[in-house]
């Protein structure tokens, strides 16, 4: 390690230019994902949709190559330089989504959205494990938090910029416009972002490390062999599913059910969005490094108590006839189902071996996304289907009660993943001198 990159890593300032960075390629990321959403109606009507496909193109045929490719890329990243792993997965995922303003058919746009997961499952993992090295335990929870800002604040945009768009210039305009920007994010990541010594590897002169990184097999078994990140992985599934669930189907929601116009969607509810968004994942990265430091189980407690507290402000923003009750309530939900994320992701990296992170980020995300973006826009599509010849217009609404089990169920998980947690050995001190 030069002198140059050992002063950069102990520097707070580079460290946060770091998690800011990599945050910025995540809002990219998040809004080529969450583009669909608000691009819902237009493409439905113009690819003659059914609520299920949908939901299957929306959340399955991304979800399906993301996670099954996020594993060996995130193996595949820890013997070379992640930032480059990064910025070349920044590349893919912005071509595929400006590609998907050419398809002709339902198969096509599927075909591209697959591509676009196959470009993002490089770059979660290895941004957690690179920001895990620059940053000790006692603040992992905080700076996880930051990046994970990129999420609600790319979607905040992808429904702003993408439902303005759309009424403008079509929704096919919508991805090319969108999808651009990403290729000189990836540049400068490839210019800014340094990939530091990792712990307990070797860095060779052509930018590999030597083999002390597990095989792919055995990095998988080492990591699903560890109880609390097997737990979490699960948990951390449910609330995604409903937050997936949510994020996929409010556009469409709050045009059908609500009366609210397009216009009104991409102003008010992306700013919602965005808001609420920010203020669950810092709440939730703050309160896990303060209150983690003393019981490490709560980690999981903050999400069991989150995802129990969103359930009465769902059910009365569901019973709103007013917008203005409608987006109180859903900015509370909202806020409250973001909680999660920080202190799980945290956890997993917390209780991972070094040469693990990214691996161990992407055996997570494989878990999370399979289960809440894989399931949960299918699953309300598929009710409101079942619920469209009663219900008519309200039948999303409808379907949306159904998502209060899996908020119960979310929260019963964390209580059984706290105890997980209490007796894995492997569990890492929080104190601030580690």
């Amino acid at each position: 390690m030069t002198l140059r990159q050992t002063t950069k890593q102990r520097s707070a300032g580079y460290r946060y230019f770091i998690a800011g960075m990599l945050a910025f390629a995540y809002i990219l990321n998040a809004l080529d994902r969450q583009i669909v959403a608000v691009l819902g109606r237009h493409i439905s009507n113009d690819l003659h949709l059914t609520k299920t496909e949908f939901g299957l193109l929306g959340g399955t045929a991304f979800a399906v190559f993301y996670t099954v490719c996020g594993v060996p890329v995130a193996w595949m990243s820890e013997r070379r330089n992640r930032a480059h792993v990064i910025a070349l997965a920044c590349a893919v995922w912005s071509v595929f989504t400006a590609l998907c303003g050419m398809t002709k058919d339902v198969v096509q746009i599927a075909l591209c959205r697959m591509g676009v997961g196959l470009g993002e499952a490089g770059g979660s993992p290895p941004s957690y494990s690179l920001i895990s090295d620059y940053f000790p335990p006692s603040e992992r929870a905080t700076a996880l938090a930051i990046y994970s800002l990129g999420y609600p604040l790319g979607s905040m945009l992808g429904v702003f910029l993408g439902g303005r768009i759309a009424d403008t210039l079509g929704w096919r305009a919508a991805f090319y416009i969108l999808g651009a920007p990403g290729v000189v994010v990836a540049l400068l990541l490839f210019l800014t972002v340094e990939d530091p010594r990792r712990s307990g590897r070797t860095r060779r002169s052509d930018d590999t490390y030597r083999e002390s990184q597990p095989s792919l097999r055995l990095s998988i078994m080492s990591c699903l062999s560890n109880r609390t990140m097997l737990v979490t992985g699960l948990t951390s599934g449910l609330s995604a599913f409903v937050l997936y669930a949510i994020l996929i189907w409010n556009p469409q929601f709050l045009e059908l059910a609500k009366g609210m116009s397009g216009t009104d969607v991409a102003n008010i509810y992306s700013a919602v969005l965005g808001i609420a968004g920010v203020a669950g994942i810092i709440a939730g990265g703050w309160l896990a490094d303060r209150l983690g430091r003393s019981d490490q189980r709560w980690f999981a407690w903050l999400p069991a108590i989150a995802s129990l507290l969103a359930i009465p402000f769902w059910i009365v923003m569901l019973h709103s006839s007013t917008w203005q009750v409608t987006m109180a309530c859903l900015a509370v939900t909202l806020v409250l189902l973001h909680v999660y994320l920080a202190p799980c992701l945290a956890l997993v990296q917390n209780t991972a071996a070094p040469v693990l992170r990214a691996v161990s980020g992407a055996v997570l995300l494989l878990m999370l996304n399979l289960v809440g973006l894989g399931l949960g826009p299918v699953y309300v599509g598929r009710i409101a289907d079942a619920m469209d010849s009663t219900y008519g217009h309200n039948a999303l609404a409808v379907s949306y009660y159904a998502l209060i089990p899996v908020m119960v169920l979310a929260a019963g998980a964390y209580i059984f993943a706290s105890f997980t947690i209490d007796r894995n050995p492997r569990a890492v001190s929080l104190s601030p001198t580690q």
